[in-house]
């Protein structure tokens, strides 16, 4: 059964789209195989994975809109991963969800037409809660929170540990907070890390030891369609995310069927700030 994660925060500009593309290519190279899903309209992640988001015939759209099984969208990338790529048509399906029936459910429903080809299933959320969001957090086991270590940071975070636990409790009893990343991570900075250690009080297990630092190559490598691995695996991004793969797939292994209570555990984060 392949493990479904959401990388999803509202707040935009944290790593999201970053965080999804090399994570998959750091999965697979550690011999996993990973289905990375394009939900946002911008199409990002199908243009960082190397395939030109304007000459789609076919995308996740379709998939949620029409009901496309979606193998018939997804297409292989270099990096090893399988990916249903995204474009502009996307923001339509926001739109049309809203007349559905079940629409909250149409990407849970999509994917158990797959086969349980991949270990992993990585979703990249658009950054607000809408009904694409929605979707992702429904078909989820866990969700991937990247995030600076900044205050305006953590405000979004309470939102979004709100809207997760409200899906939990309504509509998919099984997702859990899988993880809290912190990226574009500067340890000189005396802010970044009086969040960190709140962000340790409230998570605590919850918060990945791996932090992906600020990293040219990392920025860079969108604009060649490529992941950080495959343009220059030797950068501090690279080796970065290729840890976070390992410090993820050993959790997996040491507890394949870890759950939380709920997101977070106590007082609210909004209090924890």
């Amino acid at each position: 059964m392949s493990n479904i994660f959401a990388v999803a925060n509202q707040k935009g500009g944290v790593g999201k789209t970053t965080t999804c593309v090399n994570l998959a290519a750091s999965l697979v190279a550690s011999k996993r195989r990973v289905l990375l899903i394009d939900l946002d309209p911008q199409g990002n992640a199908t243009m960082g994975s190397g395939i030109d988001k304007s000459e789609l015939q076919l995308s996740s759209y379709d998939v949620l809109a029409s009901e496309l099984p979606p193998n018939k969208a997804i297409v292989p990338t270099s990096s090893g991963y399988d990916l249903m790529p995204a474009n502009g048509d996307l923001s339509a399906a926001e739109v049309e969800l809203l007349e559905m029936d079940g629409r909250e459910a149409r990407l849970r429903r999509a994917l158990r037409y797959l086969d349980g080809g991949h270990d992993y299933i990585v979703v990249d959320c658009p950054p607000s809660l809408n009904m694409l969001t929605v979707n992702a957090l429904c078909a989820a086991h866990g969700v991937l929170i990247p995030m600076q270590c900044e205050y305006y940071a953590l405000e979004g975070l309470s939102a979004l540990v709100d809207t997760i636990t409200q899906i939990q409790r309504a509509a998919n009893p099984e997702l859990r907070i899988e993880g809290i990343l912190r990226t574009m991570y500067d340890p000189r900075n005396s802010l970044t890390n009086d969040v960190s250690e709140q962000l340790s009080e409230y998570f605590g297990e919850r918060l990945y030891r791996t932090c992906i630092p600020r990293n040219v190559r990392l920025a860079e490598a969108p604009s060649f369609g490529v992941p950080a691995l495959e343009y220059d695996r030797h950068s501090k991004g690279a080796i970065a995310y290729l840890a976070l793969a390992g410090e993820m797939t050993r959790r997996h292994a040491a507890n394949p069927s870890t759950t939380n209570s709920g997101p977070g555990q106590g007082r609210p984060v909004a209090e924890a700030v």
